[in-house]
């Protein structure tokens, strides 16, 4: 069993590896065409775009719901061995996702059009754009919604390889827009909507004929039994309620600030998001590469091994969090001027709180893929999303009453703490994880981390001046300070003299 365990550890560790030169790679590209994107469209266009974008995200919940279902069971199948199980999980899930776009379509199609008719503040002179690119935003999620089957057996089989290369393409791509939209005299909205959904369709192309070339299960066949169907139809139903309450919280929350304010309060916070979307992809790879061997673990009956990478994948992603994040708090108005140049008003506020929010949900997000394991999920679904519900009517009281932009934010955090703690509690119930050592080994350790590591940095932030001089050397000590808290107050005994090990290993190998 340890021989298997460490095996397993070195995937995970070739993975996270792969999955980080991809995203340092991407997050490059994300960052240099945000900032010409923002430039080309004018900050009007771009917050259409996004709350446009954001009403469509809205209608693919559906979607959301039906990717952690294929992806577990998947998942699940690959720990049992069962080729195939495999493959008729796979064709159902095709069937599944081909029914969620007729949905998303017909569903985008009217209420979507009705909200963007009736509710949206969009200027008169740009709303002929603006719908134009809502119906290629749909086009686009349905592109999408059909790559799911495809990437969720790449990610369960754990070939990171591929779905890295495919996704520097992807990001490849992405940056030609950017050129595209420099060279052609086109209304630049529209012009970027139609290159967007080309760019879908391309990736889902490369997805489908890499998958039939590598994953024999990936050969379509017509369904002879449905109760397989039902099975996975039945847990996605459960998904569904939970994966309702994220995206009409995040997608609310921003429709709730157009509706309020004006599209470029929603510029702002598509800015935010993009940065803690950059940030995120950090503790997303290292997930990525971790969370098919939790739920093998489960399929295996390991429940000693899935506990300690639940508590793992928590602990390492909070400590590899705070040494990015810490920076980006303290020193969050010169760098959005540095990379931005013009910065919309709220930004450094939207994005300092939407941070806080990610790593706590980035930290808790072990739990759920705990839950989705045992496939048990009806309770855990229902509470936790009942409790994200209470987002969206809270803010908008919260600006009926005059709250600022920011304040919905707020009521965003407050309600994630709450939910972090009753999701542990859910899961200890399903997977009889003990929840004090979960505190001793998870929460204490990163809460300790957390107050040394900012100790110096926030000190020399009141001594310094806001020059960029100063700031470099703020955000410098920032990440040592916050390095060097991960490693003597995040980290056991044996981890340090693992990493110690693994250092002097490569400095043996660099002196032959």
């Amino acid at each position: 069993m340890d021989s298997a365990n460490h095996i397993n550890n070195k995937r995970i560790a070739k993975n996270t590896l792969l999955l980080y030169f991809r995203m340092i790679f991407m997050m490059a590209v994300n960052l240099y065409t945000s900032r010409v994107i923002l430039k080309v469209l004018g900050v009007e266009d771009f917050g259409i775009y996004n709350v446009v974008g954001g009403v469509v995200a809205m209608f693919s919940f559906l979607n959301s719901a039906m990717i952690t279902s294929t992806q577990r069971f998947v998942t699940y199948e690959i720990g049992r061995g069962d080729a195939k199980r495999i493959k008729e999980v796979f064709s159902t899930s095709v069937y599944l996702h081909f029914f969620i776009c007729i949905i998303v379509v017909l569903v985008a199609e009217t209420v979507g059009m009705w909200l963007l008719l009736e509710k949206m503040v969009i200027p008169a002179e740009r709303f002929s754009a603006a719908v134009w690119t809502f119906h290629l935003s749909v086009a686009a999620c349905v592109i999408a919604i059909m790559s799911c089957p495809y990437n969720a057996v790449i990610i369960a089989h754990e070939k990171m390889s591929a779905f890295a290369y495919i996704s520097l393409l992807e990001a490849l791509l992405k940056l030609g827009i950017v050129y595209l939209l420099l060279a052609f005299d086109y209304d630049k909205l529209i012009l970027y909507a139609i290159l967007m959904a080309v760019v879908q369709l391309l990736i889902r192309c490369v997805y489908v004929v890499f998958c039939k070339k590598h994953f024999k299960e990936t050969q379509f066949m017509f369904l002879k039994r449905f109760g397989l169907f039902k099975e996975m139809l039945s847990f996605a139903g459960w998904n569904l309620f939970g994966n309702f309450a994220a995206i009409l919280f995040s997608q609310g929350l921003n429709i709730l600030l157009n509706m309020f304010f004006s599209p470029v309060v929603n510029a702002a916070r598509a800015i935010s998001v993009q940065v803690q979307n950059a940030l995120f992809q950090f503790s997303y790879n290292f997930q990525t590469a971790l969370n098919p061997q939790i739920t093998k673990s489960y399929a295996n009956g390991d429940l000693r091994r899935m506990h300690e990478l639940v508590c793992q994948s928590a602990k390492f992603t909070f400590l590899l969090l705070v040494v990015l994040c810490l920076p980006v708090l303290l020193e969050t108005p010169i760098i959005l001027k540095v990379w931005l140049n013009v910065v919309p008003d709220y930004t450094v506020v939207f994005l300092r709180i939407i941070v806080i929010i990610m790593v706590i949900d980035a930290t808790s997000n072990s739990l759920m893929i705990a839950a989705a394991a045992t496939g048990r999920i009806r309770k855990y679904q229902a509470v936790i999303g009942g409790v994200l519900l209470l987002i969206v009517p809270i803010s908008y009281v919260v600006l009926r009453l005059g709250g600022a932009p920011w304040s919905v934010f707020l009521v965003h955090l407050s309600i994630c703490i709450i939910a972090y703690v009753i999701r542990l509690y859910l899961v200890r119930s399903l997977i009889s994880i003990d929840i004090k050592e979960y505190f001793r080994e998870v929460l204490l350790r990163c809460f300790a981390v957390a107050i040394v590591s900012a100790a110096v940095p926030v000190t020399l932030k009141f001594v310094l001046s806001d020059s960029l001089i100063d700031a470099v050397i703020v955000v410098l000590v920032s990440i040592v300070s916050a390095i060097l808290g991960a490693f003597w107050f995040g980290l056991k005994n044996n981890e340090r003299n693992m990493i110690l090990q693994k250092i002097s290993n490569l400095k043996r190998r660099a002196c032959l």
